[in-house]
């Protein structure tokens, strides 16, 4: 597991990952505390995809990128660093010193990416909702069996 490269608030994107050839997470709505929007970037092909957790296409993406793929993108550079996010999207921002999320926006965007499949966003929303139930277990010093692979920082005994 590797530290985030900042530390980022959750209140506006909650949940994003570099997984499964995509830039992907749950980004909360702006205009509706209950509502919140899956959006994916593919790595290469930038298609994108941003629907509401009940499956409607989002209002914003139409031909380019919405502000919630953009907040996306902005958090996954502050959670992974603008070098790891640029390498793994495949998106070659110019030399001259590490890139940001605009930089790596702006070369996604002037390639002209196409909307993508939405089939994806029931996953990455069902890995979201798992990761939650974690916060609502008791806390306690035995091990989780479901959680082994995550790394401590002591030694359990």
């Amino acid at each position: 597991m590797v530290p985030p490269a900042r530390a980022r608030k959750l209140a506006k994107v909650p949940f994003v990952e570099l997984a499964d050839g995509r830039l992907q997470g749950v980004v909360s709505s702006g205009s509706d505390i209950g509502r919140v929007y899956v959006s994916s970037v593919e790595a290469g092909t930038y298609a994108f995809s941003c629907s509401t957790n009940n499956n409607r296409p989002c209002g914003g993406a139409r031909g380019t990128f919405c502000n919630h793929i953009r907040a996306l993108i902005g958090e996954a550079v502050l959670q992974y660093g603008a070098g790891r996010v640029a390498r793994y999207l495949k998106a070659e921002v110019a030399e001259g010193g590490e890139p940001d999320a605009q930089a790596i926006t702006s070369v996604m965007t002037a390639a002209l990416p196409s909307p993508g499949d939405r089939s994806a966003a029931a996953q990455v929303f069902s890995r979201f909702l798992r990761h939650l139930s974690y916060l609502e277990l008791e806390p306690v010093t035995a091990p989780l069996p479901e959680m082994h692979w995550f790394p401590t920082t002591r030694a359990v005994a």
